[in-house]
C-alpha cells in the first residue's frame, strides 16, 4: 500500500497549479492530477491484484475533496475484498449502455412497426388507420412507457374505457398492440408472454366483443327491388352513377371499382383482370364482364391524361363517398357495399348456381383451409353465365335460372 501523503487541505488543494500528479493525503494512494491544459481530476493509484492502476474518481472542483476522499475509501474497501472497482465501474458503464441500446418506448415501437410493414400493406389508408387508432387510444396511455414495462394492467387501461363502447374499435386496438409489441419483443427489447394476447388471456378477462357489441351488416337493398332500382340509376347522370351501375353489374367492391383502369380489363375477351394489391384478400380476381357491364365501359368517355376507367371531377380517382352520394340523392334505404350483399342473396334465392360460385364472384377468402388448398380453379366461365343472369335481372327481373 502507498504511503500516505501529508494531508492537504481544502484551500491548499484549491491553490495547486503545477501539471503533474499531487498526492494530497487523507487516503493512502488519493491525487489531484493536473494536465497541461489545467484540466484536474482526481485518482486513485492502488495495488488491485498484482497490479497497479490508476482510478479515476472524477473532475475537480465538481468532485470537492471531501468527497473524493469518501470516494477513495469505498474503493479502497472494495479492493480489500478482492473486487476491482475499475472492472466493476467499467461492466457497469457497458450494461447501461446496453441497457439504453434496447429501451424503446412503445410510440416509438409503434411507428416503427407501421414503417416496416406499410410497403406490405394493400393502400396508404390502411397505415392511417394504425397511426390514428393508436395516437388516439393507445399512446396516450403507454406511449411513453419502454416496451418492456407495457404489462397487463397497462394493456387494461387502454381498452377496459372502451371495450364495451366502442367494441370493434377497441378489438383492433388490442390486436394492433399485441403486433407491436410482438414485433418489440423479435427485436430484442422485451422478453416473456405478450400481455395483450387474446386467446388464453385477455378472453378470461373481457368479454367477447360478439357479446357487447351487435354487428352491423351493411344495408342492403332487398334482390327483388333490384330491376327498379338499375332502371332509376341508368338514369341518373355522372361518373359516381356508372361506377355504381358497374359495381352491381361486376359485384365489387366500391374500392375496386373506383381505383380500374383500363389496362386491367379486356374488352374483346369480357375480363376484368384486377391485380392482388388492390384486393382485399390480396390475391388476383378475375371478373367475366357480362355484355351490358361491357356496354357500359365501351360508352364512357376517355380521359388521355388517366388511365382510370372513372374518373372524379378534378381527374383523379373518385372518392369512397361518390357513390354513397349516388345511392343518397336516389333516396334508397341502402349502402353501395350492400349490393354485394343484394347479389348473394339474388344467387341463394333465385337461381340454383352453387354458393361456392357466388362467393368466388364475391372474392370472398374461404374460412375452410381443406377446401381452400383443394379448389385450383375459379369456375371463371361458369360465373361468366352466372354474371349474365344476374345482369339481365337487374335490367327486367328474370326468372329463375335453371341449374349450374
Amino acid at each position: 500500500m502507498p504511503k500516505k501523503a501529508k494531508e492537504m487541505s481544502a484551500i491548499e488543494v484549491r491553490n495547486l497549479a503545477e501539471p503533474g500528479t499531487h498526492f494530497v493525503g487523507g487516503v493512502a494512494g488519493l491525487a489531484l492530477r493536473i494536465k497541461d491544459t489545467g484540466a484536474k481530476s482526481w485518482v486513485l493509484r492502488a495495488t488491485i491484484g498484482s497490479k497497479r492502476r490508476d482510478y479515476g474518481l472524477g473532475g475537480f472542483p465538481d468532485v470537492p475533496l471531501a468527497s473524493a476522499r469518501e470516494a477513495a475509501r469505498e474503493a479502497r474497501m472494495k479492493i480489500k475484498a478482492g473486487i476491482d472497482p475499475v472492472e466493476e465501474t467499467r461492466k457497469a458503464r457497458s450494461a447501461l449502455k446496453a441497457s439504453q441500446a434496447v429501451a424503446l418506448t412503445f410510440r416509438r415501437a409503434g411507428e416503427a412497426y407501421i414503417k416496416a410493414h406499410s410497403e406490405g400493406w394493400r393502400n396508404e389508408k390502411h397505415a392511417d388507420q394504425w397511426t390514428n387508432t393508436l395516437a388516439t387510444y393507445a399512446y396516450p396511455k403507454i406511449g411513453d412507457l419502454l416496451v418492456q414495462d407495457v404489462q397487463l394492467p397497462q394493456v387494461l387501461a387502454v381498452l377496459e374505457p372502451i371495450w364495451t363502447t366502442k367494441t370493434e374499435t377497441a378489438s383492433r386496438v388490442r390486436g394492433r398492440i399485441e403486433a407491436v409489441l410482438d414485433w418489440a419483443t423479435a427485436r430484442g427489447h422485451r422478453e416473456g408472454l405478450n400481455p395483450a394476447r387474446w386467446r388464453g388471456h385477455l378472453d378470461k378477462l373481457l368479454p367477447k366483443p360478439s357479446k357487447v357489441a351487435r354487428v352491423e351488416h351493411h344495408t342492403a337493398l332487398p334482390a327483388s327491388e333490384m330491376p327498379s332500382f338499375m332502371a332509376a340509376l341508368r338514369g341518373q347522370p355522372g361518373a359516381g352513377a356508372r361506377a355504381l351501375e358497374f359495381a352491381i353489374l361486376t359485384a365489387a367492391r366500391s374500392g375496386e371499382v373506383r381505383g380500374a383502369t383500363w389496362r386491367e380489363i379486356d374488352l374483346d375477351a369480357g375480363v376484368w383482370l384486377i391485380p392482388g394489391e388492390r384486393m382485399k384478400a390480396g390475391r388476383e380476381h378475375r371478373v367475366p364482364l357480362s355484355p351490358e357491364a361491357v356496354a357500359l365501359l365501351k360508352a364512357l368517355p376517355k380521359h388521355g391524361e388517366t388511365d382510370l376507367v372513372f374518373v372524379g371531377a378534378k381527374g383523379g380517382q373518385l372518392s369512397d363517398m361518390t357513390l354513397l352520394a349516388v345511392v343518397r340523392r336516389m333516396k334508397a334505404p341502402c349502402v353501395p357495399h350492400g349490393f354485394r350483399s343484394t347479389f348473394r342473396d339474388w344467387a341463394a334465392e333465385h337461381t340454383n348456381y352453387p354458393s361456392e360460385m357466388a362467393e368466388m364472384a364475391l372474392a370472398h377468402t374461404i374460412s375452410d383451409k381443406v377446401e381452400a388448398a383443394y379448389r385450383r380453379g375459379d369456375m371463371f366461365e361458369k360465373r361468366r353465365q352466372m354474371m349474365a343472369d344476374w345482369a339481365a335481372f337487374c335490367a327486367a327481373g328474370s326468372k329463375e335460372k335453371p341449374d349450374a
